[in-house]
């Protein structure tokens, strides 16, 4: 039965969403910002509730006359307010309930996210009971009824045994005490409602809690058209000696409230409760989806070179945003088709989704929509970044070697000029291919920043029989032609607020070096941490550099680490190997953002230990492999590694 009205609920909506991707675009979907809506709502019903309190006195005989005043007196401003609270109260209910529905269509209220679940059936009821006791504040004759049947329906519980209606019975039993109280709920209980509305969202990744400018300008602009075409007006003074006869009703807070009169209150009270009960076990009822042998499972992202951990049932696009991965997406439903990625290893479940967005051909080929999609085994997938679309593509170039400067006994620096004119714009972080005479590629880092980027810094070490590094150390002089190709690479400071650590080895800090001087420039103050690990001191060739840093910015610490240091270093500093520096001052690596730059035996090395110690999978970065539960995939050109 369930299943049944899952898959009737998803048919309704999928063909209501597809005519309104038609009449409002994909991006304005209202059916895909039901969340933001209501937080929008939310936002006019305390606004226009602050203004009404201001000019709304609390004392029996003076809450109706107050608001009558403020209705008709100043119509163009109180009556306005008053209409919009009532209507925004009245919209929240509708975009919550559809919220919930969707959700509860779409299976998404089962195993991790339960929480999500249990905090927003909370927030349904306290938000209907903020608005019921709303109405009471009025005190015009739908205050009187709802106050009176609210009276009667809490005196069937056995600790009031009718104390409750016992103040309502008779004109002037109520008095000024109790409504200072119901107007101390109303401003104390929307204050519950925003504390859960933020924890409700605290699990969903990179949550957003305002629409789209356009939505919430039509949500205002409606609510205010309504005000002006059918103001919200009392309903004439509240007597507790007359019995309330017809009423202008609120269905949408109100609907129980005519079943006080018709059924008994026990069964009213067990249908309340059977009600809250079912919700709040929906998530663990059956028919249960079918479990993976695997709590997570390993998603392998590219270009990104980074493998993140998703929960089952977890799309790929929440387990990404939730790695801190910048995944394309807009609109998360389904429905626009940002989010577009290739299955390149493993299983999924592709989802649901509007079919236009996702042809079958683009199935066949291993195309699916990271917001729907979910994994059901470890998966490799390949997306096209949003940055990709604007940074400059992969070009040849030919410069000139402009200056060489022997920075140690087996490293050149080598400054490469672009033509007058000409400047190769890069990610700190990236690097090039020297392309020789037969066409064969070597690879070295950007070692210079890219707002210089007319002027190129590489840092070469010499390989022992290598082709190009023999010819740098050997016959290469300046004024030599040099043709190359690039940027490439995507080995670059990912945008986040988490402290960053380096870790060099040898020739590893040109890449370093080019993305610590880009932070500076950017004005980055995010906590870097350098370890740079070489053999003895004279292989540190630019150690004054990193020196300079620490001496001028606060944020930045630099860690020098010798593993062979000898007698004629004269070393009083750390040695060892560079990753047991790092264990000794991080007892947990759990936050923290790792690069790691060198060969690649020293990242092989280092990083399973460093997980070891709390580095998390999808934070662990590197030029040299792409970290992958499987297998790992070497970049590195085989004569000469990355510089």
């Amino acid at each position: 039965m369930l299943k049944f009205i899952h898959n009737t609920l998803r048919w309704f909506f999928m063909r209501v969403e597809g005519v309104f991707n038609v009449a409002f675009g994909d991006k304005l979907n209202p059916l895909y910002h039901l969340g933001t809506i209501t937080f929008w709502q939310f936002w006019l019903v305390c606004i226009s509730g602050l203004y009404l309190f201001l000019f709304t006195d609390t004392g029996v005989n003076d809450a109706y006359t107050s608001v009558e005043a403020i209705t008709h007196d100043q119509w163009w401003a109180g009556g306005i307010m008053r209409s919009v609270h009532r209507y925004a109260s009245d919209g929240m209910i509708i975009t919550m309930l559809l919220h919930m529905t969707r959700h509860f269509a779409f299976d998404k209220y089962r195993g991790f996210r339960w929480f999500s679940w249990i905090t927003g059936v909370i927030l349904i009821w306290l938000v209907y009971i903020t608005g019921i006791n709303g109405f009471m504040l009025v005190w015009d004759k739908l205050a009187q009824f709802v106050t009176v049947s609210t009276a009667e329906l809490l005196d069937w519980i056995p600790i009031f045994k009718g104390v409750v209606i016992r103040n309502f019975i008779f004109e002037g039993h109520v008095n000024d005490r109790l409504f200072t109280l119901l107007a101390f709920v109303h401003l104390g209980a929307p204050l519950l409602v925003l504390m859960v509305m933020w924890i409700h969202v605290q699990r969903v990744p990179r949550a957003h809690t305002n629409p789209p400018k356009a939505i919430a300008i039509w949500v205002t602009a409606t609510f205010l058209v309504l005000s002006l075409v059918r103001p919200v007006v009392s309903q004439g003074p509240a007597n507790l000696s007359v019995e309330v006869g017809s009423l202008d009703f609120d269905w949408f807070y109100l609907p129980i409230y005519p079943l006080i009169y018709e059924w008994p209150l026990a069964s009213l009270w067990g249908f309340l409760i059977g009600t809250s009960v079912f919700l709040y076990l929906l998530p663990w009822l059956p028919p249960k989806r079918r479990g993976s042998a695997k709590a997570e499972l390993d998603i392998s992202v590219h270009p990104d070179n980074r493998t993140v951990k998703a929960r089952f049932g977890e799309t790929i696009l929440d387990a990404g945003l939730r790695g801190e991965i910048n995944l394309p997406y807009e609109c998360r439903n389904g429905g626009c088709g940002m989010c577009k990625c290739s299955i390149l290893n493993g299983e999924v479940d592709p989802g649901i989704y509007q079919p236009s967005v996702l042809s079958p051909a683009e199935r066949a080929l291993g195309r699916v929509l990271m917001c729907c999609a979910t994994p059901l085994s470890d998966i490799e997938i390949e997306y096209e970044p949003q940055a990709a679309l604007t940074r400059a593509p992969m070009r040849e170039y030919v410069g000139v070697v402009d200056s060489m400067e022997k920075l140690s006994h087996d490293v050149m620096g080598v400054v490469v000029k672009l033509p007058e004119g000409e400047h190769i714009s890069f990610s700190a972080g990236q690097y090039i291919n020297i392309i020789l005479e037969d066409g064969e590629r070597r690879a070295f880092s950007f070692a210079s920043a890219p707002h210089n980027a007319q002027n190129i810094e590489l840092q070469i070490r010499l390989v022992p029989g290598g082709r190009f590094t023999t010819h740098v150390f050997e016959k290469m002089k300046a004024g030599d032609p040099i043709r190359f190709e690039g940027p490439l690479g995507d080995f670059v400071l990912r945008e986040s607020n988490r402290p960053i650590i380096f870790v060099a080895g040898a020739t590893g800090f040109a890449p370093v070096k080019s993305m610590v001087e880009d932070a500076f420039h950017r004005g980055l103050k995010r906590p870097i941490h350098l370890y740079w690990g070489v053999r003895q001191r004279r292989d540190m060739y630019l150690a004054h550099l990193p020196e300079q840093w620490q001496r001028e910015h606060e944020n930045f610490k630099f860690i020098p680490v010798l593993s062979e240091a000898g007698p004629e270093d004269e070393w009083t500093g750390r040695t060892g190997l560079v990753h047991e520096s790092i264990l000794q001052d991080f007892p947990s690596l759990a936050g923290n953002e790792i690069y790691a730059c060198g060969s690649v035996r020293m990242v092989e090395a280092i990083f399973p230990k460093l997980k070891n110690q709390g580095a998390e999978e999808g934070m662990c970065f590197s030029d040299a492999f792409t970290i992958s539960a499987r297998s790992m995939a070497i970049q590195v050109p085989a004569e000469e590694a990355k510089s």
